[in-house]
């Protein structure tokens, strides 16, 4: 439950599940500086912050260089926490998505499609705006219960990028306890093990693939690394993240 609260939870309003956040030392950095996202203007804290459940044990966040680049370190012994930004991004999101990521070694253990198994050494999470009357009802009790913990509903619609160690690229992992959770398999196996990964996602065509639907206003960015369920030790590291609009 952990990690589907701190993914659903992508609001700024400080509540008890949130953790303090990591403040200028981020925000300032080489890795926030190089990268270049539409935030929103009307956040009432801009920039990244660090978002927790709880006591729990997080993932430890930090700027740094690694393999030639600005780099955002993910140290997760057994944490579960992430870093995300407000975004304002057009309706619906006409642009691209350019993200990295490089880890050592992926979590065998876990299994995205299982609650109970679901750490990821790298995740990027995307978090759409809509119309929440379209919820079928297992989903708006998902909801609540998500606004009991955080302060905030679910999401209408959440897109996460993953690297999984067996699943084909291009496969929709849909979450058991709501379908307003997709995961999108964008790396697969061991190759580009030990390297940094480049991306470059349409996000409105990626969002159609997985929900079947065009997608509203794209509203928060999020990292995730986390290895809560299996107790396992994963590192990783982000490189900056850029959007690039679509040409008019």
């Amino acid at each position: 439950m952990a990690a589907l609260t701190l993914i659903s939870a992508w609001a700024l309003s400080a509540c008890s599940a949130l953790g303090p956040a990591p403040g200028a030392s981020l925000d300032g950095s080489a890795w926030a500086q190089a990268t270049q996202l539409p935030a929103a203007a009307d956040s009432p804290a801009p920039g990244w912050r660090e978002q927790r459940v709880g006591k729990r044990t997080p993932t430890l966040y930090a700027p740094t260089q690694h393999a030639g680049r600005p780099a955002l370190q993910a140290d997760s012994d057994g944490g579960d926490s992430l870093v995300r930004m407000r975004l304002q991004a057009a309706e619906p999101p006409a642009g691209r998505l350019h993200f990295s990521w490089f880890t050592d070694g992926l979590n065998h253990d876990a299994d995205l499609a299982d609650t109970a198994m679901d750490d990821a050494v790298v995740r990027v999470i995307l978090q759409f705006g809509g119309d929440r009357g379209r919820f079928a009802p297992r989903d708006h009790r998902m909801s609540e219960l998500v606004q009991l913990v955080t302060g905030e509903p679910l999401p209408y619609a959440t897109l996460i990028y993953v690297w999984d160690p067996a699943r084909p690229v291009g496969t929709v992992i849909t979450h058991r306890r709501t379908d307003r959770i997709r995961k999108l398999v964008v790396q697969s196996g061991t190759e580009g093990l030990g390297r940094w990964n480049d991306f470059e996602r349409d996000v409105a065509a990626d969002y159609r693939h997985a929900f079947g639907e065009t997608p509203a206003r794209l509203e928060g960015i999020a990292l995730m690394t986390d290895a809560n369920n299996t107790g396992r030790h994963s590192k990783a590291w982000y490189g900056p993240l850029r959007w690039t609009p679509a040409l008019p």
